[in-house]
């Protein structure tokens, strides 16, 4: 059985990670080490666990201001899994063997980088578009593009026909869309988490929609078309992102 320095053999909750991660075991949890790691470095960065209690050993986090980040142990293999948010809009995200790498990105992803130079600092780290887009103030546009590309992969559905016709209208076009299961859904802020007093309208098939307003009427329709108008007349007068 392997033994932690001084003699002592692991059990209880981290028994399973003495193999991969027994600094973090000597430690007695995630956090314990993320802050030593972060103190030895005169980082000044204060980890708190997570809000799950059945997490406290294997999981961590990081917060200032809007920005916030998690790490978590991987339980199959040495490594470190980070995710970096700002606000409710996942940032970034990547995975290390590293743990000194691991408080560095978080000790860097709270001083409020642009998330590119993030990426740069810290190449184990990987972000995307939309995350691009929220720092520019630009997301609205990029998700309906994302919406606009993703049904026309699948044409059938009749979803693509029915974001179409909703883009044709400005008013719906300045709100954030999204998919709620089968769902085309529209929201004042492109953040999460959307709006849930606007209608939203699905596909049935065979050309029919329906959709739901906010007092949960129900509407069914013949086209497209004939949605997007119930949606528009179902909006409120200050919806507006």
């Amino acid at each position: 059985m392997y033994e932690l320095p001084g003699g002592t053999a692991p059990n209880g909750p981290m028994q399973d990670y003495v193999m991969l991660y027994p600094e973090v075991v000597q430690a007695g949890s995630l956090q314990n080490a993320l802050q030593e790691v972060a103190d030895a470095a005169g980082h000044g960065l204060v980890v708190e666990l997570t809000s799950s209690p059945g997490w406290r050993h294997v999981a961590a986090r990081v917060e200032s201001g809007s920005h916030s980040a998690c790490a978590l142990l991987a339980l199959d293999e040495r490594c470190f899994i980070v995710d970096c948010w700002a606000g409710a809009v996942h940032m970034a995200t990547g995975s290390t063997s590293d743990l000194a790498q691991v408080v560095g990105a978080l000790h860097s992803w709270l001083e409020r980088p642009r998330v590119d130079e993030l990426i740069a600092q810290w190449p184990f780290l990987r972000t995307w578009e939309l995350a691009r887009a929220h720092e520019r103030g630009e997301a609205v546009p990029v998700r309906w593009r994302q919406l606009r590309e993703a049904a026309a992969r699948t044409p059938h559905t009749g979803l693509h026909d029915l974001v179409e016709a909703a883009f044709e209208h400005e008013r719906l076009r300045a709100l954030s869309p999204g998919r709620s299961m089968h769902w085309l859904t529209f929201s004042r802020r492109a953040a999460p988490p959307i709006c849930h007093d606007l209608p939203r309208a699905m596909p049935l098939g065979n050309g029919r929609y329906r959709v739901r307003l906010a007092d949960g009427r129900l509407h069914e329709l013949d086209s497209a078309a004939e949605a997007v108008v119930v949606i528009i007349e179902g909006i409120p007068d200050d919806a507006a992102p």
